[in-house]
């Protein structure tokens, strides 16, 4: 058994997955309470996307061979959202909407 697991890397351990809460968030790392806590995490986000999450935000945590990651957080836009629309939006209440139609809104209203 142990020669299968060497020669194919698998060692019979598993990825641990665990829902939690932003503790904090400083220089683009996060500290999340869980089943356990977690302390400067990465954040893992889309490439050419960074944010900061909010404390107090519910997130998941993976534990896997390369490390442990944040893997974001659970997305709640303030307005609701058709299937394929996108939204950013900060904290303060900032947001920009693409919308199916093709129009884009910033802060609640339409640019051309």
């Amino acid at each position: 058994m142990w020669i299968n697991e060497y020669m194919t890397g698998r060692s019979g351990k598993t990825n641990v997955a665990a829902a939690g809460e932003i503790l904090t968030a400083n220089n683009g790392r996060v500290a999340v309470g869980s089943n356990r806590n977690y302390n400067a995490l990465p954040v893992i986000a889309p490439a050419g996307v960074a944010y900061v999450p909010a404390a107090g935000t519910s997130t998941m945590v993976l534990e896997g061979a390369g490390g442990t990651v944040c893997l974001g957080v659970i997305a709640a836009p303030p307005e609701p959202l058709e299937a394929g629309e996108l939204m950013l939006y900060s904290a303060g209440g900032a947001s920009i909407v693409l919308k199916n139609n093709g129009k884009v809104l910033i802060n609640g209203r339409e640019v051309s």
